[in-house]
């Protein structure tokens, strides 16, 4: 199956990350983001009448940890500012996830939004004058979901 020209494909080293709470911060691009996934528990009922037969259930709803990558730049002072200014407050933030065009980095193909998004850590590599390497940093995120499955009270 052959892509058509205007088929609008998201690369996966196009992508950025803001957070949003009480402000907004642009975390800005990163290369490589791992945890974007969801898998649910399987609740089985088996009636005592009913022989072998079985009935499923939906369980629980769980959501990896989102880690991301990228190499030390600029950027990495938002990073520093954002958990500086946040770092003993519990504030629940929002985070976009955004996913760009091949064609044009300003054309959003697809985003996820985490919700009730919480630092669980932050590194950069540790540095080696002698190896030729780029230093990296990693943010790990911790979060209540992106699907639109919350229950809303009232």
């Amino acid at each position: 199956m052959a892509l058509s020209d205007s088929s609008k494909i998201g690369l996966a080293n196009r992508f950025v990350v803001t957070m949003s709470g009480k402000e907004e911060y642009n975390l800005g691009s990163w290369f490589k983001a791992d945890g974007l996934d969801v898998t649910w528990d399987v609740a089985e009922y088996r009636a005592g009448d009913n022989g072998n037969d079985r009935f499923y259930f939906p369980g629980n709803t769980k959501y990896s940890n989102v880690k991301l990558t990228r190499a030390v730049s600029e950027e990495t002072k938002k990073v520093r500012q954002w958990l500086s200014k946040n770092s003993f407050e519990h504030e629940k933030f929002v985070a976009k996830i955004e996913l760009r065009s091949s064609k044009r980095e300003d054309e959003v193909i697809t985003d996820w939004e985490l919700r009730d998004v919480m630092p669980v850590k932050w590194a950069i590599a540790g540095f080696d004058a002698g190896a030729s390497q780029v230093s990296l940093e990693t943010l790990e995120l911790a979060h209540l979901g992106f699907l639109e499955d919350e229950t809303k009270l009232g």
